[in-house]
């Protein structure tokens, strides 16, 4: 079990319903912590429901959902950017 702090952002953290939160997973990669995640209930459920919209950032760096993730670390959960 790795403790890690959770970060969520824009439409995910009004989803959720907190901005950030300290977790305990079991999980190796950003991914499989999503999956992990969806488990506490519907909100983190619809808040992950297209992954394809989420991006994520272990340790302020922009990384694949495959990325593995070790303890300590932080992981944010955001949006696509867009620019103009």
């Amino acid at each position: 079990m790795k403790p890690i702090e959770v970060l969520y952002f824009a439409w995910i953290r009004e989803r959720i319903g907190h901005p950030k939160e300290q977790w305990t997973t079991k999980a190796n990669t950003a991914a499989e912590l999503v999956v992990e995640l969806c488990q506490r209930g519907p909100e983190y459920q619809a808040a992950f429901r297209d992954l394809a919209a989420i991006r994520v950032a272990i340790n302020q760096e922009m990384v694949p959902l495959d990325s593995p993730i070790k303890e300590g670390c932080e992981v944010a959960f955001f949006p696509p950017m867009t620019g103009g």
